[in-house]
C-alpha cells in the first residue's frame, strides 16, 4: 500500500536561499505544479493525500474543488508556510474544513518540523505526518524515533518512510537524485518490510526550477524537475502498480489499520 501525498503550499522556498519571489509567483508556481499532479493521478486513477496550508487554499478554490471531486484527501500544512503559532492548528483545521466542505483529520508541519502532540490532540487531529525518521545535516537527527506509526498523546503518528536498514529517506530529493530504478527497488523493500509507504513532494517540483539565478537552488533541488519529474512519476506510478500495490489516501490507510 502506498501513501503518496503532496504538500502544497505557497512557494516561499527561494527565500531560504537569499532570493525574493513575489506573492503572485508563489502562488502561480505552485498553483501549475498542483495542476500537474492532479493530471497524473487523474491518468492512472489513484488516489492522494494534499496537505494544504490555508494561505494556498484560499487562492484555489478550483483546485479544490478538483481535488474533492476526485475523491483525494485535504489535510493541513497550517495556516502559512513560514510562520506558526500554535492557535493555527485549530485555526487552519476550522478555515480548511469551510473552504473544501472536506472534514481535516491530518496535519504535517511545514518542512517536517516538530509539533506538540498534545496541541495536535487539542485542535483535533486524529493523525500527524510531521517525522522523517532519520538524520540529514542541518535539518533533521530523528534516529530515535520510531520508523513506522505509533501512537502519542493520543494522536496517531506516521513518520515518512526511510528504508529499514540505514534509515535512507525516501522523500522528494531523493526521488530527483537517485536513478529511478534505485529508488524504485528500494521503494518495493521498504513496503515489503513495514507493509506501506509513506511518501510527499511538492507542487513547485513539478515547475521548471533551473533557473538559478532566479531562484537560488542549488543541482540536487533543481535535477529532475518540471516536465522530467512528471515523466518520473507517472513512471513511478505505472511501475508499482505493475507489482501489485494500491496507492491510497492518509485517512483510508488509517481506517484500514484500526
Amino acid at each position: 500500500m502506498i501513501l503518496l501525498s503532496f504538500d502544497i503550499e505557497e512557494f516561499d522556498m527561494p527565500f531560504e536561499y537569499g532570493r525574493n519571489i513575489s506573492f503572485a509567483d508563489q502562488i502561480a508556481i505552485s498553483r501549475q505544479g498542483t495542476m500537474a499532479i492532479l493530471d497524473i493521478l487523474e491518468k492512472h486513477a489513484v488516489k492522494a493525500t494534499f496537505y494544504c496550508t490555508v494561505i494556498f487554499a484560499r487562492e484555489i478554490p478550483d483546485l479544490l474543488e478538483r481535488i474533492a471531486a476526485a475523491g483525494h484527501e485535504l489535510a493541513s500544512h497550517g495556516f502559512y508556510h513560514s510562520d506558526f503559532k500554535p492557535e493555527h492548528l485549530r485555526e487552519s483545521k476550522l478555515e480548511l474544513e469551510r473552504l473544501s466542505g472536506q472534514p481535516v483529520a491530518g496535519y504535517r508541519m511545514a518542512r517536517m518540523m516538530p509539533v506538540d502532540e498534545k496541541e495536535l490532540s487539542k485542535a483535533g487531529y486524529t493523525y500527524n505526518s510531521s517525522i522523517n525518521p532519520t538524520f540529514l545535516p542541518g535539518r533533521y537527527n530523528n534516529l530515535n524515533m520510531p520508523r513506522t506509526f505509533f501512537i502519542k498523546e493520543g494522536v496517531l503518528q506516521l513518520p515518512a518512510s526511510v528504508t529499514p536498514l540505514f534509515r535512507f529517506p525516501l522523500f522528494w530529493l531523493s526521488f530527483h537524485n537517485l536513478p529511478l530504478w534505485l529508488y524504485q527497488k528500494m521503494a518495493l523493500a521498504t513496503v515489503k518490510h513495514d507493509g506501506y509507504l509513506n511518501i510527499y513532494f511538492h507542487p513547485w517540483e513539478f515547475t521548471d526550477l533551473d533557473d538559478a539565478p532566479r531562484f537560488g537552488f542549488p543541482a540536487y533541488v533543481r535535477r529532475n524537475t518540471g516536465g522530467k519529474m512528471a515523466a518520473r512519476m507517472d513512471q513511478f506510478i505505472r511501475h508499482m502498480l505493475g507489482k501489485g500495490l494500491r496507492f491510497t489516501t492518509t485517512r483510508d490507510f488509517i481506517h484500514s489499520i484500526q
